[in-house]
């Protein structure tokens, strides 16, 4: 199979492309700046908010990954729904088979967040030019370079002490970044499209899950939670002891008052094997930050 990536240089995408190649299948990789794009596959100039540009990014393909979002952004329901229309429309026309897209967690019985009312219109508006979508819901991705792990181990690690808001006692099901990639690729391989919920072995809280990365890391964290913090200060608290930005940051923090957890583990069944347990994950993503900012010394050296 050709699958195109479209964020292909993201998160997800530069774990993603590798794991397909290794799959047996041949990679395009999506990028607005194809003469930067330094990994795996065929590197091709695509932009989701430049229609004009995805025919030729898709010709040829049989399916595609959709790793795109755009929480920055303070208009993003708009600036998503957009580009998944014009996503769908183009994958319809260049006659793709498949188009796989990592959305979040959440019970639809729920007054869902902008972030994930916006990841299930995305899941719709995919399709809506007629090719079928496998979706891959998952919850917290832990891995490095991830804006919610950074935002979890940044606070953990910048912190010697927090005052909480009360979302922190919110339940989640974090799963590690390689676990989430199996599961794509999987989902690829599967003979029927649909809906399909992934997550690692613990069921957490964000309390819970700040508390292991301090006693992964050696360290104490004593948490006070009070009811006044709003998502508006959380988000501007956060700026202070973090790097991600105020809108990012928002539009994540709106998120946390919804549990997400998995209610349907039929994928288990469908790719089989065992997810990293959170400790795991917490050790990994935080081996490839001290790597990665090693070798960024010795490229300053």
């Amino acid at each position: 199979m050709r699958v195109v990536v479209a964020g292909a240089s993201g998160f997800i995408g530069q774990r993603l492309c590798p794991a397909i190649e290794a799959a047996g299948h041949q990679v395009r990789a999506m990028t607005r700046h194809p003469a930067d794009y330094l990994g795996v596959g065929e590197a091709v100039q695509g932009d989701v908010d430049d229609p004009s540009t995805l025919p030729a990014a898709l010709e040829g393909c049989d399916a595609a990954f959709y790793l795109v979002h755009a929480l920055d952004d303070d208009d993003f329901e708009k600036k998503d729904a957009r580009a998944a229309t014009a996503f769908g429309v183009a994958a319809a026309e260049a006659g793709l088979k498949r188009i796989v897209y990592l959305g979040g967690l959440g019970d639809d019985r729920d007054d869902l967040s902008a972030h994930l009312r916006s990841r299930r219109e995305v899941e719709g508006l995919l399709g809506a030019g007629g090719v079928p979508v496998s979706v891959v819901r998952a919850g917290i991705v832990v891995g490095h370079g991830g804006i919610s792990w950074e935002l979890t181990r940044q606070l953990v690690e910048h912190l010697p002490a927090m005052v909480t808001p009360k979302w922190v006692e919110t339940k989640c099901q974090p799963i590690g970044v390689d676990d989430v990639v199996r599961y794509l690729v999987g989902v690829l391989e599967l003979p029927d499209t649909g809906v399909f919920e992934v997550g690692g072995p613990d069921v957490l809280s964000y309390k819970q899950m700040m508390q292991r990365v301090a006693g992964v890391e050696g360290r104490k964290l004593p948490m006070v939670a009070v009811p006044v913090l709003t998502p508006g200060l959380s988000s501007r608290w956060l700026t202070f002891v973090t790097d991600v930005d105020v809108t990012t940051a928002r539009n994540l923090i709106d998120s946390m008052s919804n549990e997400v957890v998995v209610r349907d583990p039929r994928i288990r069944e469908l790719v089989p094997f065992e997810p990293q347990p959170y400790d795991d994950q917490v050790r990994q993503a935080l081996d490839e930050g001290a790597q990665a900012r090693g070798q960024s010394s010795k490229s300053r050296a």
